[in-house]
C-alpha cells in the first residue's frame, strides 16, 4: 500500500528528513482519528510514502519515503510542553500513535498546481475539495502517475 503524508515544512521538511539520523523521523502530532487509524490498522513497514509539504508558499510532493516502523504511542501526547499534548490521553491507554518514516529519495517539488492538471490524478484524495487529512491512501495507479510526473519535468 502507498500513502501521502503531509507535513508543514516549518515542522518537518524533506530537508529535515535528509538530515535526520538514519534519514528517519517519527511522524508525530497526528491528531485526527481517521489518520491515526490508517497508521494503526492499514500501514505496514515498507509501504511507500509521498512526502508532501503543506501549509506553505508552494505545497506539493517533495520526496519519496517509506514506512519504517509499526505504529507506536506518540510521546508528544504526554509532554505538557508539546503543542501536541493531550491531557485526556492516559499513558496506560494512549490515544495517539505515530510511525517512523524513512527517506528513499528527495525529489524536485511536484507542486499541487501541477498535480491538479494531471488527468491520472483526478481522483486522488489530496486533490479533493475540503480534504484536510494529513495521511491519505494512494492507489497504485496514482503512485505510478506521481513517479512519472516527477521523472518528467
Amino acid at each position: 500500500m502507498n500513502w501521502l503524508m503531509k507535513s508543514e515544512p516549518s515542522e518537518c521538511s524533506i530537508d529535515d528528513l535528509v538530515a535526520a539520523p538514519a534519514q528517519t523521523v517519527p511522524w508525530v502530532g497526528v491528531r485526527n482519528h481517521q489518520a491515526r487509524n490508517f497508521m494503526r490498522d492499514a500501514m505496514a513497514i515498507g509501504d511507500g510514502v509521498l512526502f508532501y509539504h503543506s501549509s506553505c508558499a508552494e505545497p506539493g510532493i517533495a520526496g519519496i519515503a517509506e514506512v519504517a516502523s509499526a505504529a507506536y504511542p506518540d510521546a508528544t501526547q504526554f509532554d505538557p510542553r508539546s503543542p501536541y499534548f493531550d491531557a485526556k490521553s492516559p499513558a496506560t491507554a494512549p490515544r495517539w500513535l505515530n510511525v517512523d518514516v524513512r527517506l528513499l529519495r528527495k525529489t524536485r517539488l511536484l507542486p499541487l498546481a501541477q498535480m491538479r492538471t494531471a488527468p491520472t490524478l483526478a481522483a486522488m484524495q489530496v486533490l479533493r475539495r475540503g480534504n484536510r487529512l494529513s495521511i491519505t491512501p494512494v492507489t497504485a495507479e496514482e503512485w505510478m502517475a506521481v513517479l512519472a510526473l516527477l521523472d518528467h519535468r
